[in-house]
Order: structure tokens, then C-alpha cells, then sequence
């Protein structure tokens, strides 16, 4: 790990922790040449699924996309950056529990539903909007009446 104030290319963990359910660890590093302290995250990531539109084309699994939501959802709400990660962490164990190879971008969706529900009604709201193709004011209403 290459240090970010001086560049050099050795440095040593002071501590490491797990987050998210030990799906990501936290690392505390310092550089062996000029003693800068920096910290690290890494995650699992989701590799080789893929995603099968409504159209039934198909693409590979983006994180991204998920993100993007998340944001549009919670655009101006309250969420932190540890809740945001905690979310998109929640909704990749659940991707990933299904162990398939490709999963439709309703399942995602639904997956997506349930963790920001879990946080945020208004937020839920929103992106149900968009995942259920609303038309009318009635059906927020009908789905707003669930909550």
C-alpha cells in the first residue's frame, strides 16, 4: 500500500477491524519511511453475476448502480456515510446469499426495498416509486398506507 503523502511503497498495519458484519476490514496503516498515519477499507465485492433486465437483457452486476439509488432516495434525508455503507453492505449479503449466477433486477430491487425501509420511510417512498413505476398519486398513497 502505496502511502499518500510521500509515496513509498512500505507500509505497516497497526490495527485492523472488522465492519459490516466482517463483510469489510478497517486498517490503520503507517508509513515506514515518513511515520503519516492513514487508515484503509477493504470489501468483498460481488464478481461474475449477472443482472437480467425487465427486458430480459443482461449486463454485469454493477455496485455503482445500487449507490446511485441509494443517493437519489436519500437526497436530502439523514444518512450518514456509515449508514450508506451499511446499506449497500446489507444489500450485497443478500445478493450474494442467493449464490446464483445471475439475478433479475426485480430481486435486486426488492433487496434494495426492504434495507432502506428498514432506515427510512420517506426515502422508501422514493425509490419505490421508481422501482414500481408509479402513475398516479394513489399508488403512493397505497404504498405510503403499508408502511
Amino acid at each position: 500500500m502505496k502511502c499518500p503523502k510521500c509515496s513509498h511503497e512500505d507500509t505497516k498495519v497497526l490495527d485492523s477491524r472488522p465492519l459490516n458484519e466482517g463483510m469489510a476490514i478497517r486498517r490503520r496503516r503507517e508509513c515506514i519511511k515518513c511515520g503519516f498515519r492513514f487508515s484503509t477499507h477493504e470489501e468483498m465485492e460481488i464478481l461474475d453475476l449477472t443482472v437480467v433486465k425487465r427486458d430480459g437483457t443482461k449486463q454485469p452486476y454493477m455496485r455503482e448502480k445500487i449507490e446511485s439509488g441509494i443517493r437519489k432516495a436519500f437526497e436530502k434525508r439523514p444518512l450518514t456515510r456509515d449508514d450508506f455503507i451499511q446499506i449497500v453492505s446489507a444489500i450485497e449479503q443478500d445478493i450474494q446469499k442467493s449464490g446464483k449466477s445471475e439475478i433479475g433486477s426485480k430481486d435486486i430491487g426488492s433487496i434494495v426495498m426492504k434495507q432502506i425501509k428498514k432506515k427510512d420511510q420517506v426515502a422508501y417512498i422514493r425509490f419505490a416509486s421508481v422501482y414500481r413505476q408509479f402513475q398516479d398519486v394513489d399508488e403512493f398513497v397505497r404504498e405510503a398506507k403499508k408502511l
